[in-house]
């Protein structure tokens, strides 16, 4: 029984760390020039869009496919980080991995 409940704890830590490194995950991209950097969460969600002055002697078009460009690599960026958290959680949940014999909770045969 100890082993089995050592097992899920192991597991609950697992999950609590994996939570905590996805609410952390963030991509960020800034263009060679410097620019246009953008920020987006583990979600994909742009949570921040930084323009240099020079910008403004660019045309709108682009400005917006620098932006786009930017954003895209930073998303990019954010699920590289992602997957690394969830490929951590999946090698911890792993059946090698959680410790415990499956058949140690149910007594000797």
């Amino acid at each position: 029984m100890d082993a089995l409940v050592a097992g899920v704890t192991n597991q609950l830590e697992a999950l609590e760390a994996a939570l905590a490194g996805l609410r952390g995950v963030r991509g960020r991209f800034t263009s060679e020039d410097r620019s246009v950097s953008a920020e987006v969460d583990g979600d994909g969600a742009l949570t921040g869009l930084w323009l240099a002055e020079s910008t403004t002697t660019r045309s709108p078009a682009d400005v917006s496919r620098l932006v786009l460009w930017a954003c895209r690599e930073a998303a990019a960026r954010a699920a590289a980080q992602r997957a690394e958290v969830i490929a951590g959680l999946n090698e911890s949940l792993a059946p090698g991995n959680v410790g415990g014999d499956p058949d140690s909770a149910q007594g000797d045969h």
